[in-house]
């Protein structure tokens, strides 16, 4: 194929043409730890181990990195895993990072427990506010790590004008939430993606996964030295179902976006609701700068309340939409982040409000959400 392949074209064929002996469309499940050599360290195909590398979690890392756009992918057993191994990568004592004051709750414990602990410091700024951005960079800051969409307000940043100020610091962007179907950072100036592939990506709620993506040769070497040698390195069969997932990515994030839409525009009529965070709304403050950076809006709509009563109330009322933690499946999801996904930020500048509810919209037919979100509604009357 000589010209580059349309998005869905590369999420269903990068990384993996079927081998000439037996010709699988996909790419087999490699469950072997080990790999007969043909003489002392004389690698058959140049895999030994698969601690250290195998063919299916090879093939995921290839797909990755070409929907992407990108050099390299490194993927781990987590997303955790992958954030942690980037900045034990990027990060030593006595460095300082600056972190969006709506991060992910996980990564905000890491950087302040495990990170903090080893002499690493940290400034929270609101990253949509680039000259705070700027004016929190200094000497001494290796790392600005943004999200965006945010999780849980779903706040845009303008990847592209961080980038401008960036200065020496390695500008890394978890990408989770976007996909690189919406969005692609590394075009805007990023030098490092972060994945939890357990959301979108694999797309199905049965996997958990994380990747790292970058354009730089020494860092690819380095992360896949810590992916071998740390351990926390995907199984092939999560690789497979993560790839399975991928291939339909692109009709899944337009089906998400679609119905986000929708849920969205009700909510924002109820009176019941306070105010609602979602980047396709007209009214949100990131507006312009995601219709600019992004295909679509995504999946992910979060809504604040009157109260924190009527927050629970409506997590409890809905029937369709499963009360869970997570996001990015094909299913319907909605949580109260104060008590379930980010309860380790109570007390600290990430505190999230209590009143503040956040839904990861699926793909399920609109009009059955939409009857759903309504009647959880009226529950509140």
């Amino acid at each position: 194929m000589a010209e580059k392949p349309g998005f869905s074209t590369a999420s269903i064929h990068a990384g993996y043409d079927p081998d000439s002996h037996l010709g699988p469309i996909n790419i087999p499940i490699y469950a072997s730890t080990t790999f007969a050599q043909n003489g002392l360290n004389e690698l058959r195909g140049g895999y030994e181990y698969s601690r250290v590398a195998n063919p299916t979690v090879a093939s995921l890392e290839r797909t990755i990195a070409a929907l992407e756009g990108a050099k390299h992918s490194v993927v781990f057993s987590s997303g955790m895993a992958a954030t942690d191994t980037v900045l034990r990568i990027l990060l030593r004592p006595g460095d300082h990072l600056v972190l969006g004051n709506d991060a992910y709750g996980g990564t905000w414990r890491l950087i302040d427990t495990v990170f903090g602990a080893w002499g690493v410091e940290y400034t929270v700024v609101d990253t949509t506010d680039v000259a705070a951005v700027e004016a929190a960079i200094n000497e001494r800051t290796k790392l600005i790590w943004l999200e965006t969409p945010s999780n849980p307000f779903l706040n845009i940043t303008d990847i592209a004008e961080v980038a401008k100020v960036k200065g020496q610091a390695t500008l890394v962007v978890d990408n989770t939430f976007a996909t690189p179907y919406l969005q692609q950072p590394l075009e805007l100036g990023a030098d490092v993606i972060v994945h939890s592939s357990t959301k979108y990506l694999g797309g199905h709620s049965d996997v958990v996964g994380g990747a790292v993506v970058c354009n730089d040769d020494a860092l690819d070497e380095e992360l896949r030295f810590y992916q071998g040698g740390v351990g926390a390195i995907a199984s092939p069969f999560d690789a497979y179902l993560t790839a399975r997932g991928i291939k339909t990515l692109a009709v899944r994030m337009e089906q998400h976006s679609t119905n986000a839409e929708k849920i969205a525009a009700l909510l924002d009529a109820s009176e019941h609701v306070k105010e609602v965070h979602y980047p396709g709304l007209s009214t949100h403050p990131g507006h312009a700068v995601a219709a600019r950076q992004m295909r679509r809006f995504g999946g992910m709509v979060s809504v604040s309340f009157h109260t924190e009563q009527a927050a629970r109330e409506f997590c409890t009322s809905t029937e369709l939409i499963c009360l869970a933690e997570s996001l990015g499946g094909v299913e319907s999801l909605v949580e109260h982040p104060a008590s379930m996904t980010h309860q380790s930020a109570a007390g600290s500048q990430l505190e999230v409000p209590r009143e503040l509810v956040r839904i990861s919209v699926g793909i399920e037919d609109a009009h059955d959400l939409e009857a759903d979100v309504a009647r959880a509604l009226q529950a509140l009357s």
